[in-house]
């Protein structure tokens, strides 16, 4: 019985694995391992799983073989990479820099053409359709190392931008070279051919761009608490958009890069769903897709004799001499850094998902000879190391060139990593919606979590209204894990709300507090310190942001800000500024400054100064004694930020008393964001009245409140 058993274990491990679930666990070590394994002799994790793809290979250790499911998450991989990059693309950056990708896309596919054609043609001495598709083999380009760069974060960086709008191209362009090749081998090159494709190109961009967009927004909308439907929403958008590309005559990688540009401005790039989005990607389809390039490398191609070889050599120093070329003259049309030409080349250099079409259809068809596959094959891996390092060794040089631009922008990142959040909640109705606005107005590099606070009255019903407080919050906590925001929680109980949010944003250090809108109070109440928000306002020498969250923020269209005479003069003029910036960049929408000139050339010089790639319009058609409403029109789906000022600072006007109720009043249905700068510390109004300040006058008020409970009870007994 034991001999029996042990028969049939040394069977599951026969090689190469056709248990299934043997399988999937041995990729799944791999993935763990391979990373960690390298990453002590400094190689990327990506060439770990390329390496570790060809020792398990068929032409390795023969561990696995390419089943149809290894074929699958491979294919899955490949369309993540894709979709991934048009959704993570920064579309104000592309709009600006739509030029510069489709210059650098021409470059990068004529080049690489150019010094390709006459080798293949007149040294490797190849027929003229042949040579044809080899060379444009070397105009394609895969964005193997893209994950480098999302680990490094600068994927909003113009020279990256660049790259990845240019693929789209290039890849596209060689894609059809490929099925005019074919067309004209089989003889139905001919104007039906070319109406056929055009016509289902133009029916395929338009499904993907005026109605997937509308379904997308509908759903998000309509389901707004199914999270998990959502991803697999964006999941089925990516498979169909790579399936009509399919049909339309191109690879399905431009229908996954297609979809992540549909999908862009929809899926905010803190939200929980682009971290589920990136999270499953990076943790499972992609290091599939990379481990199953590593499995077609067949080594064994060099001993078959010296033609192999050559071919081989002649290939890759082809193939890498045309994109360093193209990203050469790119750089020096673009005055780009070195740098950004190192990252450039190196996104541009890999060759793998397009190559592989080209060459197995051109090889299966006659065209391309075993000679080109074989070397093809080993063209792959060393592309494909070479751009792993130079991707990520240039990422880290214009890491720390960003870092090191100027002195401002360090000074800047480090008051960021130190700006401390403060958000008291009262109204628990809307926690998701705060929780959704907490993930994109927060700043990424802050070593501070977000401080959820709940101040509960002190009355008989204290202890149970603090223990429903903690355990909103602590639903709070679970729903903000999904887009990895830390959050720290704290409930208190104090006869004074005003009180307690002021004795706790001093316990928390906070410098920024994020708070509700604020309600229309009495004359009484607002006398006891129940106007929550004035009374915050009053209060704290802060920057306050009042907040007003009716719907989602994907269905945001536009930021509109409303900027007062001087308000860039403000001390917390660079705060707010930074958080229009952030949800411009978030969010993907442009800005529409409302201002007078001299505001809107300040704030051109503030951008320009600060290299700041932001969609900004300006109109100066306002009538500032009397704001509101405006003289354009604002749609439901615009983000209005009014940018407000306490008493006694520069901007601050008479109009400006009441502006939340005529905010309420004329934009009911905005998602709104009433801004109170800080002033300067040293203002004669704070100093003069520094011991009036809420926390000063929360034991007068406990005294005037018991006195208020007494009276009140007196007309009860009444």
């Amino acid at each position: 019985m034991d001999n029996g058993f042990i028969d049939h274990l040394l069977t599951e491990f026969d090689l190469p694995l056709k248990n299934p679930i043997l399988v999937f666990s041995t990729i799944l070590f791999i993935i763990l391992l391979s990373p960690i394994l390298l990453r002590k002799i400094k190689i990327p994790g990506i060439i770990g799983l390329i390496v570790s793809g060809m020792v398990i290979g068929p032409h390795g250790f023969n561990v696995l073989e390419k089943t149809s499911a290894i074929e699958l998450f491979s294919t899955i991989g490949l369309l993540y990479i894709m979709f991934i990059a048009g959704l993570e693309l920064d579309m104000s950056d592309f709009k600006k820099n739509r030029d510069k990708s489709l210059i650098f896309g021409l470059l990068t596919f004529s080049i690489p053409i150019a010094v390709g054609l006459p080798i293949c043609y007149y040294v490797l001495g190849y027929q003229l359709n042949t040579s044809i598709l080899t060379a444009s083999m070397f105009a394609t380009h895969t964005l193997i190392a893209y994950p480098i760069i999302s680990k490094f974060g600068i994927s909003k960086n113009e020279a990256v931008a660049v790259v990845v709008g240019g693929t789209i191209l290039t890849d596209t362009a060689v894609l059809i070279i490929l099925a005019v090749i074919m067309g004209a081998e089989q003889g139905s090159l001919n104007t039906q051919f070319w109406i056929k494709l055009v016509s289902s190109l133009a029916i395929f961009m338009a499904i993907m761009f005026l109605i997937i967009p509308r379904v997308a927004k509908w759903f998000f909308s309509r389901l707004e608490s199914e999270k998990t439907s959502h991803y697999i929403f964006v999941l089925s958008v990516v498979f169909f958009a790579a399936f009509l590309a399919e049909v339309a005559g191109v690879e399905p990688i431009i229908g996954a890069f297609m979809a992540g540009l549909a999908l862009n401005k929809l899926i905010p790039h803190s939200s929980a769903l682009m971290n589920r989005v990136e999270f499953v990607g990076n943790a499972i389809f992609i290091p599939f897709f990379l481990i199953s390039v590593g499995m077609l490398v067949d080594l064994s191609v060099i001993f078959k004799g010296a033609n192999t070889l050559i071919v081989a050599a002649v290939l890759t120093i082809v193939a890498l001499f045309g994109k360093w070329l193209a990203a050469l003259v790119a750089q020096l049309i673009f005055k780009y850094s070195s740098a950004q030409r190192q990252i450039i080349f190196g996104l541009s250099s890999a060759h793998a998902a397009a190559t592989l079409a080209i060459i197995l259809v051109g090889y299966k068809e006659g065209i391309l000879d075993e000679y080109i596959l074989n070397g093809t094959i080993i063209l792959i891996l060393i592309t494909c190391l070479i751009a792993s390092f130079t991707t990520e060794n240039s990422a880290k040089k214009i890491v720390l060139l960003e870092h090191d631009e100027n002195i401002d922008s360090i000074q800047q990142i480090d008051k960021n990593r130190d700006e401390s959040v403060l958000v008291p909640l009262s109204n628990f109705d809307n926690l998701e919606l705060i929780i959704d606005l907490i993930s994109v107005f927060r700043q990424k590099k802050s070593n501070h979590p977000i401080s959820l606070l709940s101040v509960v009255e002190n009355n008989d019903a204290a202890e149970i209204n603090l223990k429903k407080a903690k355990k909103k919050l602590s639903e709070a906590i679970k729903y903000a894990a999904a887009s990895e925001i830390e959050l720290d929680i704290a409930t208190t109980i104090d006869n004074n709300v005003v009180g307690g949010i002021t004795r706790m944003s001093r316990e928390k250090s906070a410098n920024l507090v994020l708070s509700g809108w604020p309600q229309k109070v009495s004359f009484l109440n607002k006398f006891l310190g129940e106007g929550h928000t004035q009374g915050i306002i009053d209060s704290l020498n802060k920057d306050v942001f009042a907040c007003q969250i009716n719907h989602a923020l994907v269905l945001q269209k536009r930021i509109v800000v409303i900027c007062l005479p001087l308000s860039e003069f403000e001390h917390g003029f660079n705060v707010w500024f930074s958080k229009v910036t952030q949800f411009a960049k978030e969010l993907s929408i442009p800005v529409l400054f409302i201002c007078n000139e001299r505001t809107q050339e300040n704030i051109q010089s503030f951008l320009k100064q600060n290299k700041q790639n932001l969609l900004a319009k300006f109109n100066n058609q306002v009538n500032w004694d009397a704001i509101l409403p405006l003289q354009i029109e604002i749609k439901n789906t615009d983000l209005i930020f009014m940018i407000s000022a306490r008493k006694g600072a520069i901007s601050h006007a008479s109009d400006l008393d009441g502006i939340e109720n005529r905010l309420d009043k004329y934009y009911p249905d905005n998602n709104k964001l009433l801004v109170y700068p800080q002033t300067e510390k040293n203002n004669n109004l704070y100093n003069e009245y520094n011991d009036m300040r809420g926390e000063s006058l929360s034991k007068g008020l406990e005294t005037i409140m018991k006195v208020r409970k007494g009276i009140f009870r007196i007309f009860r007994r009444n």
